[in-house]
């Protein structure tokens, strides 16, 4: 028996459909707050708030053994705002995980979790694995809430030993339906960026998280391990100026000071939701290494960076310019201009170590 929170987003959606073709699945349980526009298939669902005591309820009276816990997100449904979001994430997780302890059927916990929980700063590692020590938490938004839900994840997995607990941080998910934040901001006709940086991204297709998900969800396969906390990325990486030729968007580079207030204006515009981590992550850009993701998990993504990108704008139609003229014109423009400012410093540490070869080697032949 297996219940899956969030059952009226999209990915819930999605992965509650797929998951009933499981032969080793008898029932699935699909749980939301608000009805789903979608079919569930032969799912039953449940109209429940996580925040309240009632999933306990559930949870004893169907006998679940799987809980898929989808329900964690940087936008409510149902018209809610960030408080909402906030109180569902966290205090719905507290309540969901609350309630797992307590019903001894549990056997497997999934969570979704995000790779934002590393944050996005100018000292940060180049790739980020899943021990590498975080110098910079999120402070706010949906990136401190998934920092907030994996504590209270890893406190009930040393509470309840006996129950397999996967926890996967997914790198933003893009595909043609996708209903991300992030999508919302390759949607505008104009993307705005950050002025001096151009920071490299990474993407996972909608596919791909449904198919880990039912990856993480079932019994490990022979030689793999589905418990524990794991990247979930496609392989390679994007510049922020590479997805804006491809989409065909011209960019308008705001000074950084400036972004915060570009981004409260499209907020209240209702253009984008366009957060402090989502500037942070255009302005330093994160990559995460996925080995643990192909050896420990075994999963291997089927889609690419570049490939999930060129699903994902296949979807949304041609942008104001032919994505080759704007190549173009970026180029020329970009040999015009001095370079970003990340550029500028890598080029700055290459001369000092030129200057300083020389020295090295004569004092090595004394």
């Amino acid at each position: 028996m297996v219940l899956v929170t969030g059952a009226a987003r999209q990915l819930g959606g999605r992965f509650v459909r797929e998951v009933q073709r499981a032969p080793e699945v008898g029932r699935v349980i699909a749980v939301d707050a608000v009805a789903p526009e979608h079919d569930l298939g032969d799912a039953v669902f449940v109209r429940a708030d996580i925040r309240q005591p009632v999933i306990g309820k559930i949870l004893a009276r169907h006998s679940v053994d799987t809980v898929v816990h989808l329900d964690v997100s940087g936008t409510s449904l149902g018209g809610g705002g960030r408080t909402q979001a906030k109180e569902t994430n966290v205090i719905g997780t507290m309540q969901l995980l609350g309630a797992c302890q307590k019903a001894p059927t549990v056997k497997r916990l999934v969570v979704k979790s995000t790779t934002s929980v590393y944050g996005a700063a100018p000292r940060d590692p180049a790739v980020f694995t899943e021990t590498t020590p975080v110098t910079s938490l999120p402070t706010g938004g949906f990136a401190k809430d998934a920092v907030e839900v994996e504590g209270y994840v890893r406190g009930f997995a040393r509470r309840r030993p006996d129950v397999a607990v996967a926890v996967l941080r997914f790198a933003n998910i893009l595909g043609p339906r996708a209903d991300t934040p992030l999508a919302e901001y390759f949607a505008l006709p104009v993307l705005p960026t950050v002025l001096g940086y151009d920071p490299r991204l990474q993407f996972v297709h909608e596919d791909d998280a449904v198919a880990v998900l039912l990856l993480a969800s079932g019994e490990p396969r022979r030689g793999t391990l589905n418990s524990g906390t794991f990247n979930i990325a496609g392989d390679g990486v994007l510049l922020l100026s590479q997805t804006a030729r491809r989409l065909g968007r011209p960019t308008v580079p705001v000074p950084l000071p400036a972004v915060t207030w570009l981004g409260q204006l499209l907020r209240t515009a209702g253009a984008t939701d366009f957060s402090r981590e989502q500037i942070r992550l255009l302005t330093h850009g994160r990559v995460v290494d996925t080995r643990q993701m192909r050896e420990t998990l075994g999963f291997e993504a089927a889609y690419t960076t570049a490939e999930t990108f060129a699903d994902f704008a296949r979807g949304r139609g041609p942008g104001l310019l032919p994505p080759e003229r704007l190549a173009g014109a970026v180029d020329r423009l970009a040999g015009a201009l001095p370079p970003p400012r990340d550029a500028r410093a890598a080029q700055a540490r290459e001369g000092r170590e030129a200057r300083e070869a020389p020295n090295a080697t004569d004092a090595g032949s004394v």
